[in-house]
């Protein structure tokens, strides 16, 4: 599978979990790394924003245009 974004491409985050108190849906993340598949082949972002980094799968993120 290939990576849908590019590096340094602006992102939102698309869905919410546990972990994502702190991330309001309007804040925008701009992709720093490309990273290899999860188990599942899913491809991975490291995604930045003024809040910090984190890891996420290419489901979980949406472009912004």
């Amino acid at each position: 599978m290939s990576h849908k974004f590019k590096l340094r491409q602006q992102v939102r985050m698309v869905q919410g979990g546990f972990s994502d108190r702190l991330t309001s849906s309007g804040d925008t993340f701009e992709i720093v790394q490309l990273m290899p598949e999860d188990r599942s082949g899913e491809a991975s972002y490291r995604i930045r924003s003024r809040m910090g980094d984190r890891a996420v799968r290419e489901s979980e993120i949406a472009a912004i245009f």
